[in-house]
């Protein structure tokens, strides 16, 4: 089986913006100037990109404090004491299972 052909090259859809103006402290900006020559991209660019990892990082957060809502609304629906929807809950933030 064939891989899927990539297209040769990128194309950004143009998307409404605005201008901000951002006060940052002296030697924060040095450091930005310093990472964004190191990653070959303009203060700009880094900037975009640290705000756009960050707000995906809360975006996600977000969604999954809301899918956890709903479940522990579920639960508490089909008979869960309030004890163990906290427990439940519990373990699906910890990622483990007993």
């Amino acid at each position: 089986m064939s891989q899927p052909e990539f297209p040769s090259e990128l194309k950004l859809r143009p998307r409404p913006s605005t201008v901000v103006h951002l006060k940052v402290p002296i030697d924060t900006f040095a450091d930005l100037e310093q990472i964004a020559n190191s990653r070959d991209l303009s203060v700009d660019a880094l900037i975009k990109l640290y705000i756009g990892q960050g707000l995906r990082q809360d975006l996600a957060q977000r969604f999954a404090d809301r899918v956890l809502d709903l479940t522990a609304q579920a639960l508490a629906r089909h008979g869960q004491s309030p004890e163990q929807v906290e427990a439940i809950l519990r373990e699906i933030r910890s990622g483990t299972t007993s």
